[in-house]
């Protein structure tokens, strides 16, 4: 017998039988659906296994599983958090279908403390929360108002401020006794804990409209109120900004804007990435499952909350309610703490629209201490209907001002339409700033804050200032004296006087200023929108190419400037001009002018005649000026000199028109020029965000160099947001140019990783500037010698030029938020480092208040 074959062939039986017996092998197999016995809602996410063994699965969005294994188990085991557990016996080694009804527990839970050696490593994989908060996000915009043909509903806005934890014995003492009625007007049932006196007060009640095709929208202002502090203060312009820092908050955006940030949302496409989320709880209202999903950062220095929302299960996954918190370690200045509750209501279709949102502040220097201001901004919405059209006159002439009547409604239309409640200490508050208003001391407290701020003293129907110009120095002038002022509302709603004059100890020089300006829509020309014409004449000095942002040339603080600066102009400016601006933010502008330019200090103007140089004195121009800029949804404070922009993501258009008039008023040229310019804002959500102006420019026609654009330099040592910092005054003229500024602000978004500066709460900024150009033939005064020649030194060297094929660039990094209100820059020149006394690097400072 060969035993080797015999082994051989029973190895190979055996062998046969080992597999057949696995490919016929019965599996267990269950699957089925888990729904809740009360309401026989299905449940996503519930988790299923066999008892004993590691294999287990959940339940998908419909409550439906199936589970399966070779191992013959017995028993199956169905858990969720707020159920009792159920374990079912089944049939092993077959297929079988199981629908399971969990009952929720009759009792909560005792607390349990559970300790462990080693935290379990959150992982967004096979992660029932993640998974939940991805249908949320899958399921957004069904969720939205907009997704229905139409949308109408009340809105109530009520905005208030309060300073919180006064003394309750301030209002005892001496100099405060007059103010009692004001100072006792306290609240300490709305925040426990807190003491608030309210001072200021917005409400608004208005008429929304939405139609999907063809997409239209309406808002009809019915009321607007709010806090009047006379004087010098904008309340409207202060409302705004308040309202600004708190943002209406739509929880399906994927960012949210509060505090001039942005924060990313919880239910954003990419909120898994930098949130942990968990089911922490489940609950039932009105007949209707709903989870709790708790969420915190994965980064707790990044622009994002801490808090928790519920979850519907039933297939729209919506959000029912929710509260975000800002997380506490966060670089945001000044704010203590902040929350947002937002409440949903059910529409007929069974799904949600936000019926009220609460946002609530705690400010203050410092985080201890408990005094400091506290905002509360509660928008209700009432009257909501869903898919009932209206006709096409409904959705159309949106309005572009809120109309007489609804500022000025009565106390009895306010309470008849308000849609939520004034406390006892709101309801005085109005009342309580009408009397403050006219006291004369709380008058000459406004009249000093003013000085201080503006730089405007008021003595009734006229006011002096600004102090800051005053005093001033210069190569040119020398030590350079100032006074000035202009008249107020007071003397007239109509008529307004502006005037200066000035003179300077080393030129020996009278300088002046005098407009009047006619108010055509019987408004301050001070406040939007304005309406006017005016005339002026003045007669000053002027550094060609510097541009100055809301401050005076003879402020003190520019007198200070590196390297040499005496290139200045004495110039002769008569002009007449024309202001329109419309409810909708656009405005357009028009006006001629009659301008004499004589050079001072170096600067000295020189042609070639046959050869023979010539030496001229001054250059005149007679010009037509026409503009129009669109800013949609702009928003500003009002202060006493310049507005204030509260920044927002729309763009800004403006477009100018130039032409100068040969032989008209004593022109000696005929040009044309063009200028376009786009501002904007960019907001990157936890990148910050970056303000972006694009320009451009060109001049037609053949004129001397100080009729060319020359590019805006800066040789102060404050960093200019829109010069170039380390070019030189009148170092660059062109007839043609394109521009871009770049200017990123990262919010500590690098710097919070790293411990030092996270402490010091810095923030990194960085920007970019460009400029392309040059000067065309016919204005290059070495082929036309009859120009104007560029400006040279005493030893020949070029003052001016002409930009080549490269562009000039420069760019900086820095620091902001240093003592909560500086910005320092470390500014580069990348091109043009062969020119005479330019400067390669630079340190440049700003101030600037921001949360």
């Amino acid at each position: 017998m060969d035993f080797k074959y015999f082994y051989k062939k029973l190895f190979l039986l055996t062998f046969f039988l080992f597999v057949t017996s696995l490919l016929f092998a019965q599996n267990t197999v269950v699957s089925g659906t888990v729904t809740d016995a009360g309401n026989k809602q299905s449940l996503p996410f519930v988790t299923v296994s066999f008892t004993g063994s590691t294999i287990g699965v959940t339940t998908d969005a419909q409550g439906k599983f199936t589970i399966s294994s070779v191992k013959p188990y017995s028993e199956l085991k169905v858990s969720f958090l707020g159920y009792k557990d159920a374990n079912l016996i089944i049939t092993p080694g077959k297929a079988q279908v199981l629908n399971i009804k969990l009952f929720p527990q009759a009792k909560q839970l005792n607390e349990v403390v559970v300790k462990s050696g080693k935290k379990p490593k959150y992982r967004n994989k096979d992660n029932p929360a993640v998974e939940l908060i991805r249908l949320v996000i899958e399921n957004k915009e069904k969720n939205r108002p907009r997704s229905y043909d139409y949308v109408e509903y009340k809105e109530y806005d009520k905005m208030q401020f309060s300073l919180s934890n006064v003394s309750s014995t301030l209002s005892d003492k001496k100099f405060f006794r007059k103010y009692k009625f004001v100072l006792d007007n306290r609240d300490s049932t709305t925040i426990p804990g807190k003491s608030l006196l309210p001072f200021f007060l917005d409400e608004k009640l208005t008429q929304y409209y939405y139609r999907k095709s063809p997409e239209k929208e309406k808002t009809i202002t019915l009321g607007e109120k709010n806090v009047n502090f006379g004087g010098s203060v904008d309340s409207e312009g202060l409302g705004q900004y308040f309202k600004h820092m708190y943002y209406k908050v739509d929880i399906y955006d994927n960012t949210i804007f509060l505090m001039t940030n942005n924060f990313l949302s919880p239910i954003a496409g990419s909120a898994p990435t930098f949130y942990k989320f968990f089911i922490t709880d489940t609950i039932v209202v009105n007949n209707t499952k709903l989870v709790e999903l708790s969420f915190t950062p994965r980064n707790t220095t990044d622009f994002l909350f801490v808090g928790k929302m519920y979850i519907t299960l039933d297939g729209n996954y919506a959000v029912q309610k929710a509260q975000l918190n800002i997380n506490k370690n966060i670089n945001l200045n000044f704010v203590r703490s902040m929350r947002v509750d937002l409440d949903f209501e059910t529409n007929p279709d069974g799904r949600y629209h936000l019926s009220k949102s609460n946002m609530l502040a705690d400010f203050g220097f410092t985080k201890k201490k408990n005094g400091g201001l506290f905002g509360i901004r509660t928008i209700t919405y009432k009257n909501y209907l869903v898919n009932v059209p209206h006709s096409d006159t409904t959705y159309r002439n949106q309005e572009q001002a809120v109309s007489d009547e609804a500022k000025h409604r009565s106390d009895q239309f306010w309470a008849q339409n308000r849609l939520d409640t004034l406390s006892v200490a709101e309801s005085k508050t109005y009342k309580n700033i009408d009397s403050l208003r006219n006291m004369p001391s709380f008058r000459r407290t406004l009249d000093i804050a003013t000085l201080v701020l503006a730089g405007y003293k008021g003595f009734g129907p006229f006011e002096m200032g600004p102090a800051n110009a005053f005093y001033s120095f210069n190569p040119v002038e020398g030590f350079k004296l100032r006074l000035g002022g202009r008249t107020t509302p007071e003397l007239s709603k109509r008529y307004y006087f502006e005037t200066y004059g000035a003179y300077g100890f080393k030129d020996e020089r009278f300088k002046y200023f005098l407009s009047a300006t006619y108010s055509i829509n019987d408004k301050s020309i001070y406040k939007f929108p304005q309406n006017y014409i005016r005339a002026s004449v003045q007669n000053d000095t002027k550094i060609p190419g510097q541009s100055l942002q809301f401050v005076e040339e003879d402020n003190f603080l520019l007198s200070f400037k590196r390297g040499n600066n005496d290139k200045y102009l004495y110039d002769l400016d008569y002009k007449v001009d024309y202001v329109h601006e419309y409810e909708n933010h656009l405005s357009y502008n028009f006006g001629v002018s009659r301008l004499t330019q004589s050079p001072a200090g170096s600067l000295y103007f020189i042609n070639n005649v046959n050869g023979i140089p010539n030496n001229i004195s001054s250059l005149t121009t007679a010009e037509f000026t026409a503009g129009i800029r669109y800013a949609p949804n702009e928003q500003f404070y009002q202060g006493k000199i310049y507005r204030v922009t509260i920044p927002n993501k729309y763009p800004v258009f403006t477009f100018d028109y130039d032409a100068g008039l040969k032989n008209v008023l004593g022109g000696q040229y005929s040009f044309q020029k063009l200028h376009e310019r786009i501002d904007k804002r960019f907001y990157f959500s936890i990148l910050g965000f970056a303000d972006v102006t694009v320009e451009a420019g060109q001049t037609f026609g053949q004129v001397p160099y100080p009729l060319l654009n020359i590019f805006r330099a800066n040789q102060t040592y404050a960093y200019d947001l829109y010069s170039y910092n380390l070019m030189n005054f009148l170092e660059f003229v062109s007839d043609r140019y394109e521009s871009i500024n770049i200017d990123q602000h990262f919010g500590g978004f690098f710097f919070n990783k790293i411990p030092l500066f996270k402490k010091l709460k810095w923030r990194e900024v960085a920007s970019l500037k460009a400029i392309y150009g040059g000067v065309s033939d016919q204005n290059n005064p070495s082929i036309h010698p009859s120009l104007y020649q560029f400006p040279v030194t005493s030893t020949g060297q070029p003052i001016t030029y002409a930009l080549g094929k490269t562009p000039y660039v420069e760019g900086s990094v820095g620091i902001e938020n240093i003592f909560k209100f500086v910005r320092v820059d470390l500014v580069r020149r990348f091109t043009y480092l062969d020119n005479p006394d330019v400067a390669k690097w630079g340190i440049r400072a700003r101030v600037l208040f921001d949360f």
